[in-house]
């Protein structure tokens, strides 16, 4: 007990301080994340994924926290993730490649002995589908940092419920390394997570809470792991269903996901932030309930009807930007409509 608090204010400080530092080689070296209104030094994923390792890595070679439960491999695999995710921070990288590799790296630490193997691709998906969709709450300064901290500690509830005590102590300093982050990426963020960090934090989170449920009922489990992440199913749902509803190739990026909308309706990007955490925290904590058995299973029904209100409402409001009849009507569109018409 007194080693996870000791390790969780450790890792707070480091991914603070490391956080920091990385900031100006970011900028020297022009690693940003120009797809916001200003360019955001990114970085600050690499300092939340080396606190974590190295922290969790401490209680093994101290003695103090052997790394049990699958956390060594746990770890492993999401370093890879972490360094696919880097290079997609400092090139383009093509979505089916940031899949791809997400996948075999959740392929390698899926208890395919208790899953079975249609459990184990199932549990495969799921975990791919976090860290994307993690990936994709890094639109706006301090969401995918609150939703990982609130997500870890609810996944770090199930893993002590269920005894896996390194696993509870490795989510407690991922929560703790997320913290520190936030101190610079709270808004107007000062660094970003970066595909790094988020994919990182995504793939860990949805690993953890595999790990957690394994050998409950498949049904109850995949409710339970619904309304872990709920948030970042609304918001993928949300963003899949309007550029399917606008006629939009689904890859291409726009202001359309839940902190855009709710940026629209008035609100300030700490609001945002405050809000959509407060959202997930009500989905982790039905999690919980339900994982401990305090709540009924029906109660994962609430979270799936809060967020299907909650996607069509947003939904209705205009994202997208026409295009303009002045370039419609130019010169130069005007004369290739000829030639192409000739």
């Amino acid at each position: 007990m007194l080693y996870g608090i000791a390790a969780a204010v450790i890792a707070l400080v480091l991914a603070a301080v490391l956080t920091a530092a990385l900031r100006v080689p970011a900028l020297r070296l022009g690693i940003l994340d120009r797809r916001r209104q200003r360019p955001l030094p990114l970085l600050g994923g690499v300092a939340v994924v080396l606190v974590t390792c190295l922290v969790t890595m401490a209680g093994e070679w101290t003695g103090f926290a052997p790394l049990v439960d699958g956390v060594g491999t746990l770890l492993c695999a999401g370093t890879a993730v972490a360094a696919l995710g880097l290079i997609a921070d400092l090139r383009r990288v093509k979505m089916r490649f940031l899949v791809g590799g997400t996948a075999v790296a959740a392929a390698c630490v899926v208890p395919y002995a208790e899953t079975g193997i249609a459990g184990g691709l199932s549990a495969i998906c799921w975990i791919v589908f976090v860290a994307v969709g993690f990936r994709a709450l890094d639109h706006a300064d301090a969401l995918a940092g609150t939703v990982g901290v609130v997500t870890a500690f609810g996944v770090g509830v199930l893993a002590a419920a269920e005894v896996l005590d390194g696993l509870a102590a490795l989510l407690s300093v991922l929560a703790a390394a997320l913290t520190g982050f936030l101190m610079h990426n709270w808004p107007p963020a000062r660094v970003g997570l970066g595909s790094c960090g988020s994919l990182f934090t995504g793939f860990v989170l949805a690993s953890a809470a595999v790990a957690a449920r394994t050998g409950h009922e498949p049904a109850s489990s995949a409710g339970v792991l619904f309304a872990l992440t709920a948030l970042a199913g609304a918001d993928a749902a949300l963003v899949l269903l309007s550029r399917r509803l606008a006629g939009r190739p689904l890859l291409r990026g726009g202001p359309d996901h839940l902190a855009h909308r709710l940026r629209r309706l008035g609100l300030t990007p700490q609001g945002v932030a405050v809000l959509l955490g407060v959202g997930a925290l009500g989905g982790v904590l039905v999690a919980v309930l339900v994982h401990l058995e305090w709540v009924a299973h029906s109660g994962v029904f609430w979270v799936a009807a809060g967020a299907l209100v909650a996607v069509i409402a947003l939904l209705r409001i205009r994202v997208y930007t026409p295009r303009s009849p002045r370039r419609l009507e130019s010169p130069q569109v005007t004369g290739r409509l000829r030639v192409r018409n000739g």
